[in-house]
């Protein structure tokens, strides 16, 4: 089965794998990495399972990391074939995690596989880090392996994350970093009345909506040449009893920013606060920091993995850094090259997700030929 990577596909996404669960895929890994010379860690923290497995105990260290969790299907019975039944039609794979990213774990496997069997000798080590909690609130999933390996002083060089980058051909974008994300959860105070008698009352609604409007309109920065200019979006308001004749007294909001290099998280906390004070509205506020935007500028990793999919498929890819954030934010930071090279995303976490069965194919070349090109 290791030397097929669609049959391999197929048996972790047979796994009823929705978040936190691993549902034995990562049992499944380590049943293929450990005969190939790998130590396998399983590293267990709260609900969530993860595995370290490493081959070699000399530096550089190239890492393979990524997720064995799906999310939920949504309604089964709207999907053309069962979610967690694998079945190839016309060509492609249907499945829950086919492209998210089952997939790009078996051609990981099989990439290994062959390139270890080629080069028993090789450079180096090769490590697999992959979690059971990156569609869930990646609370003790990467993040948490990581800490665990800073604090013994082990080290990756080289990450390459299977997260679908791609958009209409396989490798046709490669993800060379991620814009940073920060969360507002903000009530906002008000005095709440009968409608009829709003000097009695204090409506938040009415009260924020310039401060709102500031917000929405705010020119956060320019961007620069690898990232798009930071984006504010609100994604949720409540405000209200349900009742027609009631002014509400609070107003809830949650907004997020997508941002670049060119500001920190504080300098949007303060000019978020700054437009608040302004407009001197009373309010409390929760902050949450998803992930610190993270840059691999052009170096080892980035020209290898190009030198591959050129290899595969003839030509260059796009480096990236659209798009949302992935467990690369927690790598990135300890000094690690990163970059994500996966299958085309059309269909994450949609109903009949899905994925070519001839771009699992040239996926899991790639990944052999990004190791050769650094541990040859």
């Amino acid at each position: 089965m290791i030397d097929d990577v669609i049959e391999l596909a197929k048996a972790l996404i047979n796994r009823r794998s929705v978040t936190p669960e691993d549902a034995g895929c990562q049992t499944l890994m380590a049943d293929i990495l450990a005969p190939l010379g790998f130590n396998i860690e399983t590293l267990v923290f709260e609900d969530t399972t993860n595995m370290w497995a490493r081959k070699g105990n000399q530096g550089p260290v190239f890492c393979f990391a990524g997720h064995t969790d799906v999310v939920p299907t949504g309604p089964e019975e709207q999907w053309q074939f069962p979610p967690f039944e694998a079945t190839e039609h016309d060509g492609m794979l249907y499945g829950r995690g086919a492209a998210d990213m089952k997939g790009s774990l078996a051609a990981m496997l099989v990439a290994t596989h062959h390139f270890v069997t080629k080069h028993p000798d090789h450079k180096g080590s090769i490590a697999f880090l992959i979690t059971s909690d990156e569609e869930g609130p990646f609370i003790n999933g990467t993040t948490r392996v990581i800490d665990t390996l800073e604090a013994r002083d082990e080290k990756i060089t080289w990450c390459v994350v299977g997260e679908p980058s791609s958009t209409a051909t396989v490798g046709d974008i490669v993800k060379n970093g991620r814009r940073g994300s920060l969360t507002g959860d903000v009530t906002f105070k008000g005095i709440q009345g009968h409608v009829a008698y709003p000097h009695l009352a204090e409506n938040p609604v009415h009260l924020t909506a310039p401060a709102i409007s500031e917000l929405a309109t705010e020119v956060w920065d320019e961007g620069n040449a690898y990232f798009p200019p930071t984006s504010f979006q609100i994604s949720n308001v409540h405000a209200g009893t349900g009742a027609g004749n009631v002014i509400p007294g609070e107003m809830a909001m949650c907004f997020n920013f997508r941002y670049s290099t060119e500001v920190t998280n504080q300098a949007l906390i303060d000019r978020v606060t700054h437009i608040f004070d302004k407009h001197k509205l009373k309010y409390d506020i929760k902050w949450t920091f998803n992930g610190l935007p993270f840059l691999t500028d052009e170096g080892q990793l980035v020209e290898a993995t190009k030198r591959a999919i050129s290899s595969v498929t003839g030509n260059e890819p796009v480096l990236s850094t659209a798009g949302g954030t992935s467990d690369g934010r927690f790598i990135a930071p300890t000094g690690a090259e990163v970059i994500e090279l996966g299958p085309v995303n059309a269909t994450i976490h949609k109903i009949d997700e899905c994925v070519n069965m001839g771009d699992l194919n040239k996926l899991a070349l790639m990944y052999e030929r990004i190791l050769e090109n650094l541990l040859t």
